[in-house]
Formats: structure tokens, sequence, C-alpha cells
């Protein structure tokens, strides 16, 4: 390393796009630091995203099933209790052994943690603004943004993480709310709505478009939809907010049919805000590197993930695509091995989403509409659950697994599932797709039985007509 420089990769942000990037630097030989300014590594995703959601939904689903679900199988609950404080307790523990882990690693691969705030003062330089007070210079060859992503303001609406909060301030209450509203029927409000609503907040949720998760397989969303319904939530799609008035705890929310119409009000005593997020950039004093941005604030990038400015690089959710933790991790680990003189690579259309509600929903590749958009010819084969052994046996059976392919070639050009176990079982459609699996690939491979996997080996016989088992 030239003598000019302090090290060979700094990276700024220690999400799981950062920290993943920086580890893979370190182990490839290349003097490396991170700068993030939290007081725990792990990024939104660990700290107040990913983890402690997760943490909360598995919490919750567990006592919705001791409520309404052990009965089934004989079992009886007495004296059922939620201790909202203990099971935000637990979350805190979980949340502090991975961001533990991750210190750990750093220290294992002789990373440096800068805490502070970076911005570029010039294309190969930043100055922090540390925790501890002051100011350090650092210079390094090569700068990775992985800055990740911040919840994106509804116009006019104080989030003040009391009565009107983002996903942080739901992750953080302490008392279950009576009325909940969720404006925006994406991931993160079905996911967090799911939360409350099994510890018995009644939840309405406002949906500009005329189904719940936008971007995913169409008949998927309406099936969710009607399963959410079934379970309480109160959709009020193709609608939009205008207004929230908060007064005391109690917030007013004001909405109309996107069509036109009068106007309807909800009284709620927490107000979500889930409209999506927004790259996190702001701060970085981009301009003064001479780094370009898109029309949506997104950082430009070329295949290796380098940007217009040699030696600066960017990942994650400050860039194109789809805005996940695991897309983020693998797109580190690319940018670390082409820095290196490696050949890091990223297949953007194998990139599985998963929504951690029960039943889980899952997606990879293109869904029918993508399909159809294109004008490609494709086949459609589907299982339901209700077909399935495990499934019955475990009395989990909604939803279904669906596998599109190409009408010529028989590939493999996106599997979609709503079900229990639907985030594990896509894994095996993103390996398949990544090797360029045909439906008849899967359909030949032998699946154990009874496991839910055989929807998957269904769907891939349905394909070409030939399921056994429906």
């Amino acid at each position: 390393m030239p003598k000019d420089f302090d090290f060979d990769v700094i990276v700024i942000g220690a999400g799981p796009g950062g920290y993943v990037a920086a580890i893979r630097a370190a182990q490839l030989g290349l003097k490396t630091a991170c700068v993030d300014k939290r007081d725990t590594l792990g990024g939104t995703c660990l700290n107040v995203g990913c983890m402690p959601s997760k943490a909360l939904l598995n919490a919750s689903h567990l006592y919705a099933e001791a409520q309404h679900d052990f009965s089934k199988f004989g079992i009886t609950v007495k004296g059922l209790e939620m201790d909202v404080k203990a099971m935000q307790a637990s979350k805190e523990k979980t949340v502090g052994e991975l961001t533990g882990g991750i210190e750990f690693l750093f220290k294992k691969n002789k990373i440096e943690w800068i805490k502070g705030g970076a911005r570029f003062s010039g294309k190969n330089s930043l100055d922090v603004d540390l925790d501890e007070g002051g100011k350090r210079a650092v210079t390094a060859k090569n700068i990775i943004i992985a800055t990740g992503s911040d919840v994106a303001n509804l116009p006019g609406v104080e989030i003040d993480e009391n009565v009107i909060v983002s996903s942080t301030g739901a992750l953080e209450l302490t008392e279950v709310p009576k009325n909940m509203v969720v404006i925006g029927g994406g991931v993160i409000g079905l996911e967090m709505g799911s939360v409350w609503q099994r510890l018995g907040a009644k939840v309405t949720v406002i949906e500009f478009m005329d189904q719940v998760l936008l971007g995913m397989d169409g008949e998927v969303r309406k099936t969710f939809g009607r399963t959410l319904k079934k379970q309480g939530f109160d959709l009020k799609l193709s609608s939009k907010v205008t207004d929230i008035s908060v007064k005391g705890k109690t917030a007013t929310v004001t909405y109309t049919s996107v069509k036109g119409g009068d106007a309807k009000t909800i009284k709620a005593d927490c107000v979500l805000v889930a409209i999506g997020r927004r790259p996190y950039t702001d701060h970085l004093n981009l301009e003064i590197a001479g780094v370009h941005l898109d029309d949506r604030g997104r950082i430009k990038i070329n295949d290796d993930f380098s940007t217009n400015v040699a030696g600066v690089w960017a990942i994650g959710d400050v860039v194109a695509g789809p805005m996940l933790a695991h897309k983020a991790e693998d797109e580190g680990v690319a940018a670390a091995e082409n820095i290196a003189g490696l050949t890091g690579y990223v297949n953007h259309d194998v990139i599985p989403g998963v929504v951690y509600t029960h039943p889980e929903v899952a997606g990879v590749g293109k869904s029918e509409e993508d399909l159809k958009q294109a004008g490609t010819a494709y086949n459609v084969g589907k299982f339901p659950f209700t077909a399935n052994s495990r499934a019955k046996a475990n009395q989990q059976t909604d939803g279904f697994v669906k596998i599109l392919a190409d009408k010529a070639t028989d590939r493999v050009l996106g599997v979609h599932i709503i079900g229990a176990d639907a985030g594990n079982m896509i894994a095996q459609a993103a390996t398949a797709m990544e090797f360029g699996a045909s439906a008849e690939d899967i359909a030949l491979t032998c699946h154990a039985h009874p496991t839910e996997t055989e929807a998957m080996k269904e769907a891939a016989l349905a394909v070409h007509n030939r399921t056994i088992h429906m």
C-alpha cells in the first residue's frame, strides 16, 4: 500500500453490506477500516430492522398459536398472558448477541472500527466526526459506500416515535395498541402490523395500490390479502392518507379513495408510517468526491460496483435494486473481491424476497406479470399445501407453491410461495435457478417425505401436468 494512504479499504457503514464487505476485504489481505456512528455494529438490520422484528414476530406467533391453535392438537393452555416488556427484553438480548458477534469478527479480522459519522473531503479522503468528540481525517485507496437507507417520510407528517411511529418506534412499543393504523401495505408494515395484531391490536392498513406487497406475484398478493382479512386485518386498498392530526395520545387519520370521493377518518393510538425507505446519502458530501446519483437519489454504479469516481464503490440500499440485507451482503463480498483484483459478481435475477408473517410469503425471479409484460411464453405449475402431508399433519395448509418455467426450454424463471415455511423453502428455488435448472430437474429430484418441500416437487411436476398427489 502506498504510504500516502492510511488504509487499502474504508467501508462507510456497518450494516449487512458494509460489515461483510469489510470482513471480506480483510480476509483478502487488505488493510481495512469501517466507519459507523452507532454504538453497536450491524446497521439498521441488526439493531432496528430485520433481526429485532423477527424476534418479535416469533414471540407474537408463539403467543397467537398458544391462544388460538394449540387446542387443535389437544393442548389446553390456562392463564395465558403476554408480558410485552419481557418480550422486548428477549428481543434486546438477541440483538446484543448478534451485534457483539460482529464486533468479535472485526477484532478477529483486524478491522479498525472508527466510531463516528463520515463525509467525503476528497475522492480518497474522509472527515469523521468522532462519537467521542473531535474529528479524524482518514484516507484510503478504496472507499466503499454502504450507508444503507432511512425511513421515507410522508409529506406533512411528523414522526414523533410516540403516537406516529416509524418501524423503529414500532419495535420499541411497551404496550399493545388498542387501534393501530399502518400506512403502507409493504413488507415492513405488514410484518410489524402482524406483531401487534397477534397481541391484540385492531390493525387497519391503508395502501395506495389495489393489493398489498407491491412487486410480488399478483396471485400471491391476492391470496395473502384474503389471508390477512381472515386474521382480522382491515385493509383499505386503493386509498391514500390526506392528513394525520394528533391530540394527546390519539391520532386521527384522514384518508380517501385514490379515485376520489368523500374523506373518511380513523382514530388510533398508534400510527405506523411504512411507505418505504430511501437511500441514506445526504450527509456524505458526495458532490465533493464527484460521485453521480440517479434521479431517485441512488448512487450510480457499474457492473463491478464501482462508481464514476475511481476508487469509490457503492453497495446495498444506496444503489439500485431491492433493499434487502442478503442482496447487500453479496454485493459487499463482490465489491471487496473486485477491489482485490478478483472477479466479484452478483446475479441480481436470483435475489429471493421473504415476508416473515404467518403464513410466510417468498418469491425469487420473475412474476407472471413480469413475464407477460416481457412477452415471454411460459408454463405454470402450482401445488397447494392442502394436499401436502406435512402441512396437513401440522394443520398449516394455507397457501401454495407456484413455479414459472420457460415454455420452450423449461428453465425455471420464477418461484413464488405462500405458506408456513416459505422463507426456508425459497432457498431451494434460488439454488435451482442459479444453476439454470429446469422444472423437470426439480421434479426428478428426490424430496424427503413428509416435508413441505414436496410441494415444490409437485409444483414442478404440475408444470407438465404430472402431479401425483392432486
